[in-house]
């Protein structure tokens, strides 16, 4: 994608636009333009469009100030930045004070794409009119955190809030934003919590700086200085089920005029969570949600709380508009997932348990059933991409759980021994319980360190990770969220093509990018290639057009389960049967697809390597027959041709 350019935008003050020009030579009519020019005034949210061939103009008044929708001006006639201020509040229907606030400068700090200009300009407007409640969708990557700061910036300068609380759910995500996108509150700013450290700052050239935080609690009282304005904490910090923990009911209850809520989707709208606490405390603060991913859910809703987002940028568009780094999927369905696995009689696993007798399919595996030789399988195909297109491409495995993600951890040092040898770090768990490895998260993150190159996990990593060059996400976690996987998948969307990072990869174990089919997910990816037994992981040349093969993206996860059986415990059975090496996983099938002009994925050829497996395990035709006529067997067998989209009744 090329990110779309118009001729001329024009603006009443930085940032703030009214109008868009779109220009031809005077070969073209004088109105030859206005259809690219209402697509970008469209795009940046302006009334008023203008097309031009040098010797008139046609201008589009969408607010039909003067009762006419079109008309041809001359270049005397042309309005004044006055003018169409004067024509845009009306139409708006703004007070004066509205109008003020509304067009109030920007923070001279870095100039906004578009879609941010949309986001900040719709949020202060909203408040600006008195609404109080304000949800903004953008999609991962999009710069939801430098949207809030421009939003902050203006509500502040202007005075129309002058008491700001900003909450967040990672440490990392509060300290990078005070010495980053909110640096310029400089000494109206501080950190509300009783701890903090130097916080990395790499400036424009490259140069790394330590700076300190400042700190609103002191360490030893915990009381709050409340002479700063602006507040930035992690809700944690502030929240506990000890009322002396509760820092922010150390402030009134109309302390702060405004609060913003980044990652909202992480709580903020459950009715009892930690952050719904805090807004409710503040119920007369304006609420800004931020998030990528609003959730809606018979329990859970953004939108019940926050209201219809007065702006939202999806994941699609920005693909389209090449903001964000378009992705591939391959396939790879292993053989005891898609077709299930029957222990023998009788059978133990390695610990002696004995196995319930079942079926046990793709749902199971690492949640009921580890696999060991799946954990090989798996690790040894992501290597195999790997080798086919670059070995040092940040890739994040995201795993069914801690366990799964230290065995997958395991797997793949010996998979990539020859690497690991010299590098131990070349493969890292990063998960909740290991300390040691969330202590190589910033490593993994960061663009200027080769190591870790892979990164095994569950949850940790699946939301508020600012993964820049990932460009291999490894789905080997069942997914049921589409909040989830949506975040997920956003850690591979950050595009820096000064590094190389131009698209990414997504390598699927587990049907999960099944969900890109569905009506709530905004954008498909750009190819589908599912290898086979003995086939090459790389996908063949290209997929297309405008992709670049041989590089690598990310993936997402689901949440790590309770316990597999609802006896849970020893006394009911193991959590998990464990199987070692008596039992085999080799790769079942592989599937291309690409996208049609709809959007939708078209399957273009489907190889089913079934019948290399049954020439491996039956000499007749008459083995096969006997262990078909097996009720739970041919059951299996037959959801597996649905899943294919073969009915048995219109195949006969």
């Amino acid at each position: 994608s090329t990110v779309l350019r118009a001729d001329y935008a024009l603006f009443y003050k930085a940032n703030i636009p009214l109008a868009v020009v779109e220009a031809k030579d005077n070969k073209h009519a004088v109105g030859a333009g206005m259809g690219q020019a209402l697509n970008y005034a469209q795009l940046l949210d302006v009334p008023f469009s203008f097309s031009s061939n040098g010797d008139g103009f046609v201008f589009r008044d969408a607010t039909l100030a003067t009762g006419v929708l079109e008309q041809n001006l001359t270049l005397e006639e042309f309005p004044s930045p006055e003018e169409l201020w004067r024509r845009y509040c009306t139409w708006k229907g703004w007070s004066d004070e509205e109008s003020r606030v509304a067009g109030f400068d920007y923070a001279p700090h870095k100039t906004p794409r578009y879609y941010q200009l949309n986001a900040v300009n719709r949020a202060v407007e909203a408040i600006a009119a008195g609404q109080n409640r304000v949800l903004l969708v953008m999609a991962t990557g999009t710069g939801k955190t430098y949207t809030a700061f421009q939003i902050i910036w203006r509500l502040w300068k202007s005075g129309a809030k002058k008491r700001i609380l900003f909450l967040a759910d990672r440490n990392i995500l509060i300290d990078q934003t005070m010495v980053n996108d909110f640096r310029p509150f400089k000494g109206a700013m501080a950190k509300l919590s009783p701890n903090a450290k130097g916080v990395e700052r790499v400036d424009a050239q490259g140069t790394v700086s330590v700076e300190d935080v400042q700190l609103a609690v002191n360490k030893t009282t915990k009381l709050v200085d409340k002479s700063y304005e602006i507040y930035l904490s992690l809700y944690q910090a502030v929240t506990g089920t000890d009322e002396e923990r509760n820092i922010y009911k150390q402030f009134s209850p109309d302390f702060f005029d405004l609060i913003v809520v980044d990652e909202c989707h992480r709580g903020s709208a459950a009715e009892d969570s930690a952050w719904r606490d805090i807004l409710t405390y503040f119920a007369s603060a304006t609420q800004i949600g931020l998030t990528a991913t609003p959730k809606e859910t018979k329990d859970v809703s953004n939108t019940d709380y926050f209201g219809e987002p007065v702006y939202t940028y999806s994941l699609k568009q920005g693909i389209e508009d090449g903001y964000l780094a378009p992705y591939k999927v391959i396939r790879v369905d292993l053989d005891k997932d898609t077709f299930g696995w029957r222990p023998t009689a009788g059978m133990t696993d390695k610990h002696g348990h004995a196995i319930e007798d079942r079926i046990y399919t793709g749902a199971d595996m690492n949640r009921k059933l580890v696999l060991e030789q799946r954990d090989v399988a798996v690790a040894a195909k992501i290597t195999e991409y790997l080798k086919a297109t670059d070995r040092y491409a940040k890739t994040i495995v995201f795993c069914e759980d801690i366990d799964h993600a230290a065995r997958m951890r395991q797997a793949l040092s010996n998979a990539n021994a020859d690497l690991c040898a010299k590098e131990p770090k070349y493969v890292v768990q990063i998960t909740g319980d290991n300390t040691e490895g969330k202590l190589e998260l910033d490593n993994f993150i960061d663009p200027e360190k080769t190591y870790p190159v892979i990164a095994t996990t569950s949850k940790l990593m699946s939301t508020g990770v600012d993964a820049q060059t990932c460009k291999l996400i490894v789905l080997d976690q069942g997914i049921k969220s589409m909040t989830l996987f949506k975040q997920i998948i956003g850690r591979g969307t950050r595009l820096r093509e000064d590094l190389g990072k131009t698209w990414f990869t997504i390598l699927d174990f587990k049907r999960a990018t099944e969900l890109f089919a569905d009506k709530d997910f905004d954008g498909e990816p750009v190819q589908i290639y599912e290898p086979g037994s003995g086939e090459p992981v790389a996908p063949p040349e290209p997929a297309v057009p405008g992709g670049n093969p041989g590089d690598a993206g990310q993936t997402g996860g689901a949440p790590e389960p309770l316990g597999p059986f609802t006896g849970g415990g020893e006394a009911d059975g193991p959590k998990k049967y464990v199987l070692g090496n008596n039992v085999t996983v080799a790769v079942a099938r592989e599937r291309v697809q690409y996208l049609n002009a709809q959007g939708k994925l078209i399957t273009e050829s489907l190889r089913d390597y079934t019948r290399i497996n049954l020439l491996k395990k039956y000499d007749s035709l008459d083995q096969f027959l006997q262990a078909w006529q097996q009720a739970d067997r041919k059951a299996a067998l037959l959801q597996e041709l649905e899943w294919q989209g073969v009915l048995l009744e219109a195949l006969a």
